[in-house]
């Protein structure tokens, strides 16, 4: 599914955020974990299937407002239980006493695959490994400077109208001038409330981003979204959103909207 940032959404642009801006979005049968959250999930689209979010956010940290949108995500399964990933992306830099900038930022590509489907007595297991491309310009601010890859482990068990997601893993950032390897992960409680509307809260930390400890650390994050979904009966087109803020750690916040689509094969649909 959304990331990261996000979706779920680059890291450097979507994983905290102080405001909420003003945003428009839009293209395509349902979101779970992923976006709107910050914590990825181990369940790709089915075979054949795709995804397109249109999607803003923001990233804060002491100094600085980065914000990414709007921003394109489309998502696709070649092989069965499997989800490639793709995210462009333009983005604003708001430092405090500087100059604004904006243009395009960091890309996005990865790689979904379910290891274990989900039973009665199992939960779902998968992976969801992505690779931040560094193509905005780190000099205006609008980019990371180098690549970085998440590598995590996800779980997923449903019971009846609730889900809970949960994982983590590492961020290889060592190659992102001032940039260090960290941890994350988090767990995600969802509740369909009716045949449109699901909501939850998601807790969510990482370790410190950057070598210098003056710059950043760890935080954990408790967030609330869901989405809407416009037609129950044809579940295709949904509204995404999701709100939070550190409960620990540093001072910083998360925010995310996104019209979403999926569209497939009805042969292959869940």
């Amino acid at each position: 599914m959304m990331t990261t940032a996000s979706r779920r959404r680059p890291s450097q642009q979507s994983r905290c955020l102080r405001l909420l801006l003003p945003i428009l979005l839009i293209p395509c049968s349902r979101a779970l974990a992923g976006p709107p959250y910050q914590l990825d999930d181990p369940d790709p689209v089915p075979y054949r299937w795709n995804e397109f979010y249109l999607w803003s956010g923001a990233a804060s940290s002491p100094g600085v407002v980065n914000t990414a949108g709007p921003a394109a995500e489309f998502n696709w399964s070649l092989i069965p239980h499997t989800m490639f990933h793709f995210i462009l992306p333009l983005g604003a830099a708001l430092p405090t006493g500087g100059p604004a900038t904006f243009g395009l930022t960091d890309g996005e590509l990865g790689f979904q695959a379910q290891f274990l489907q989900e039973t009665r007595h199992r939960p779902m297991l998968g992976t969801f490994i992505m690779m931040e491309i560094p193509w905005g310009d780190a000099a205006r601010g609008l980019g990371a400077g180098g690549p970085s890859w998440k590598i995590p482990l996800y779980a997923k068990k449903t019971f009846g109208a609730w889900s809970i997601d949960g994982g983590g893993g590492i961020d290889i950032g060592e190659k992102v001038p001032g940039g260090r390897n960290y941890p994350f992960g988090g767990t995600i409680v969802n509740y369909d409330v009716s045949s449109r509307l699901t909501l939850g809260p998601e807790l969510f930390a990482h370790g410190r981003e950057t070598a210098d400890p003056t710059l950043s650390q760890y935080a954990v994050d408790l967030d609330f979204g869901g989405y809407y979904t416009f037609n129950p009966h044809d579940p295709g087109f949904q509204f995404l959103f999701a709100y939070g803020h550190s409960v620990a750690g540093q001072t910083e916040s998360y925010a995310y909207l996104a019209l979403y689509w999926t569209w497939g094969p009805k042969s292959t649909a869940r």
